[in-house]
């Protein structure tokens, strides 16, 4: 793999406070054995490379709003950057269940690094593999499946988010390139980005792809600070003052809402999964402190309460992996719908939120210190609720689907 630009990342030395991740996986209804043998590899390799770097310095990051960089080398040589992307333009050549469990595992152990990839993979490398020229592909996909490139995605805008066909960022047609203005908001990755896949309005109305490059006169992309939620996740701005770019940077096969939508669907499908990581880890945190920890001469997991609690948040979780699982075969066949998608999303990060949410009340005091992972998946997931797709949007999608009338208009 190309050498890490280390004015970007900081160094592998970096370390602060060490802690043990003592998670074990949780699978009631044996949803293993509906894997492949490579699923299971995957899931195993993901889970080990998120024990040895992510579980031992997340809190420490989280807490100083910190993004740990230093880990995107380590995501592209587990293979987390394009899963699903062929192999032969620097993806893993893996099928969507893959994908899907990949994403599960990185956000088990933190969202904010599900995030890093997700990006990289469903909102970069995507689309310029589904929507660009082959010299586009071969440019970029492989530095972006090694690392060596980093990418972002820019759509929502500071005056419509939920709206994306609303955008006001415009490109005009200038000869041999395009002049691009306007400016993208809450955008993962974007501070540190070699590349960003920007969506556009050009002269005639139409939503265009575009790849604008760091370093572009007139592009920057200032960092966003003081987040309550995704602390250890960069994100930043992109904004566009008379910004040349080639038209050989306009993805060429694609043209409408439909490119961005495609892009969406792709990210929250991994949300979908990623989700249900984050429940994985709260759950297992609740259910061995509650047998460890003793009130009034037991452990908090003989009171029916408490027993409650976890009953309830195994079994939701359980519906969640049985959904995504269900998605992911609907993928490999290439039907699985955009509303299946949003279907997905919304009911799985609620899940996640409200077994977060009952793991607190489990940990008792406890649960607010970063001694455990409750707070920070707390706080991630109330962001992961409304991103790639508000909760409520979500639900008006399948409104939509079910009943054949447009909510939104």
């Amino acid at each position: 793999m190309a050498k890490m630009n280390k004015s970007k990342f900081e160094s592998p030395q970096e370390t602060s406070t060490v802690k043990t991740d003592r998670f074990q996986f949780h699978d009631y209804y044996l949803v293993e054995e509906l894997l492949e043998d490579y699923h299971r590899i995957a899931r195993e390799a993901v889970r080990d490379w998120v024990k040895a770097e992510v579980s031992p310095i997340i809190e420490s990051y989280a807490q100083r709003a910190k993004c740990p960089t230093k880990l995107f080398k380590g995501l592209a040589e587990i293979g987390a950057f394009g899963p699903s992307i062929p192999g032969q333009y620097g993806g893993g050549g893996m099928d969507e269940i893959a994908y899907g469990i990949i994403m599960q595992e990185l956000e088990r152990g933190d969202s904010g690094i599900r995030s890093m990839a997700s990006v990289q993979g469903s909102l970069v490398m995507y689309p310029i593999y589904k929507f660009g020229s082959e010299e586009q592909r071969k440019l970029y996909l492989p530095k972006l499946g090694s690392g060596e490139m980093i990418g972002c995605f820019g759509l929502t805008e500071p005056d419509h988010g939920s709206n994306p066909n609303g955008m006001t960022t415009n490109i005009r047609d200038d000869g041999d390139h395009y002049i691009l203005n306007g400016a993208k908001m809450w955008i993962t990755n974007a501070p540190i980005a070699d590349i960003a896949v920007v969506w556009a309005k050009d002269e005639s109305g139409k939503i265009r792809g575009l790849i604008v490059e760091k370093g572009m006169k007139g592009f920057s992309a200032p960092e966003i600070h003081d987040k309550w939620s995704l602390r250890a996740s960069i994100t930043g701005e992109l904004v566009f003052h008379d910004v040349k770019i080639p038209k050989r940077n306009v993805l060429p096969n694609v043209e409408g809402l439909k490119g961005p939508l495609a892009c969406l669907s792709k990210a929250r499908y991994g949300i979908a999964w990623g989700a249900i990581g984050a429940a994985l880890d709260c759950y297992d945190s609740a259910l061995r402190y509650s047998k460890e920890r003793v009130q009034f001469g037991k452990p908090l997991a003989g009171f029916q309460l408490t027993q409650k609690k976890l009953a309830e948040m195994i079994t939701e979780i359980t519906k969640a992996q049985l959904l995504a699982w269900r998605l992911g075969v609907l993928a490999n066949q290439n039907r699985a719908t955009p509303a299946q998608i949003s279907m997905a999303k919304r009911n799985n990060v609620l899940m996640a939120l409200e077994v977060a949410r009952e793991a607190r009340q489990i940990h008792g005091g406890m649960g607010i210190t970063s001694e455990y992972p409750i707070m920070r998946h707390m706080m991630n997931l109330e962001t992961v609720l409304t991103y790639e797709g508000t909760h409520d949007i979500h639900l008006l999608i399948t409104g939509m689907d079910v009943t054949g009338i447009n909510a939104f208009s």
